[in-house]
């Protein structure tokens, strides 16, 4: 099928030290005391299982094309099991294993949206389950003075305690997004919002293979408040595929991060100002759209797909917390839209936002509820060759009267047990990949997940 080995996405969100944050509020003062006295591990071993059920309901479609969203009734699954299995061969040294199986079958064969529905499902591999490597890396520390915070223990991350003045080295097979744009409200699919365009930033055309994992190596500068991260990671051979390249000096993404944490009102923060540069042989909308001039044809990006191509973009990622039970996020991102597609999915500006609630004012400190928005765009020249009746590697409905998608998804997640939690979501999504002669889409869904 054509989605087989599609790229994941977060995918590897919420897998490593920045899912860990991503899956639970900003410790409070009390709870920062009580993890003064961490007892350091050698060793610890996690695993996390998630089924996501989907639902869509028929919707009014003008008319469709090959990449478009199913007007029809539909229905979808994912199923994932991961092990996350850690070892601390020397002091700063910490070795991690991620042995992971996935299965499902999308909606539309996972085209039609620019901010797909499930955040779990680019992982899977088909209806049959497929055991894989999804993280094999290295992580050194070296402490360089300061106060000491303490690590709790969790997925991909050792308990122990560390300098707030440090330098972190991270290289080898992991997810882009274990590192980069982490936001304690908005990053983890199993758990928190589904949608692509709302668990990162939609813009972001990260480096990864079919499954949202890749190679490289980043460095990060931690100094009190402050941090800043670099990395480069090898891009696949070809859009959206599983086999990677492996020339890191020809074919690569590059990122830059400077975040700030800080204190408003009491209560703690965080702003992450990211930038990123991709190097890909990628093709070029105006390519495409020059070459369907010449011929009288319809514009294909895979016929000028000849050079190595540049894509840049930035991002805006702010998290704040309000109260010890209710926390807020913003992101907004933006690429150059030169360029198809490579990695991620067919967004070039974005702007989402939510909020999250503890249970705990109902007597359900255990539950979350959760409501957030997404409104995504396309640069001109995607427009055009959309227009034109040119496809992408998600969208392309053979026409096009172009409108910004805007997604709203809201969610409660119930703790059934202590590792146990059960989750209905709502999505109901405006102008599906970006036109207004087809939608409004609404997709139902139920997510099991446990983690122990």
């Amino acid at each position: 099928m054509r989605w087989n080995g599609w790229l994941a996405r977060r995918w590897a969100l919420g897998q490593g030290a920045a899912a860990l944050a991503a899956m639970a509020f900003a410790p409070t003062w009390a709870q920062a005391q009580a993890a003064e006295s961490v007892q350091a591990e050698d060793w610890n071993a996690r695993f996390q299982s998630t089924y996501v059920w989907q639902g869509k309901r028929p919707f009014r479609a003008a008319y469709s094309g090959p990449n478009s969203l199913s007007p029809d009734k539909e229905r979808s699954y994912s199923f994932t099991a991961t092990a996350f299995l850690g070892w601390r061969p020397w002091t700063g040294g910490e070795l991690y294993f991620n042995p992971e199986a996935a299965q499902g079958v999308p909606l539309s064969g996972l085209t039609g949206l620019g901010g797909l529905t499930n955040g779990e499902m680019a992982r899977t591999s088909g209806a049959q389950l497929k055991a894989y490597r999804a993280r094999l890396f290295l992580r050194q520390t070296w402490g360089m003075g300061g106060e000491q915070e303490a690590v709790e223990s969790g997925p991909n991350q050792l308990a122990g305690m560390q300098d707030k003045r440090r330098l972190v080295l991270t290289a080898g097979n992991l997810s882009v997004t274990d590192i980069f744009d982490a936001n304690a409200y908005s990053h983890d699919p199993r758990t928190q919002f589904l949608n692509w365009s709302v668990m990162t930033h939609g813009a972001y055309d990260f480096a990864a293979d079919a499954r949202g994992y890749t190679w490289g190596a980043a460095l990060e500068w931690h100094h009190d408040d402050w941090a800043l991260r670099a990395g480069r990671f090898i891009q696949p051979r070809e859009p959206n595929q599983q086999q990677l390249g492996h020339d890191i000096f020809r074919h690569y993404g590059d990122q830059i991060e400077l975040e700030h944490a800080h204190t408003l009102a009491g209560q703690p923060g965080t702003v992450r100002l990211l930038a990123f540069h991709n190097r890909a042989r990628m093709s070029r909308f105006q390519d495409a759209l020059d070459l369907a001039a010449r011929t009288s044809a319809v514009p294909d990006i895979n016929a000028v797909r000849t050079g190595v191509q540049g894509k840049s973009g930035f991002g805006v990622n702010i998290e704040q917390a309000a109260t010890d039970d209710v926390g807020v996020f913003l992101r907004a991102s933006r690429a150059d839209g030169k360029t198809e597609t490579y990695a991620f999915t067919e967004i070039e500006r974005s702007l989402s936002g939510g909020v999250l609630l503890k249970g705990t004012a109902w007597g359900r400190g255990g539950d979350t509820l959760g409501a957030a928005f997404a409104r995504n765009s396309l640069s001109g020249v995607h427009r055009r060759y959309l227009s034109a009746g040119g496809t992408g590697f998600f969208i392309g409905d053979g026409r096009l009267n172009y409108r910004p998608e805007t997604i709203y998804e809201a969610f409660y997640n119930v703790q059934l047990a202590k590792a146990a939690w059960v989750t209905l979501d709502w999505q109901y999504i405006r102008n599906p990949a970006y036109n207004a002669d087809r939608g409004p889409v609404k997709v139902g869904s139920v997510r099991l997940h446990t983690e122990f």
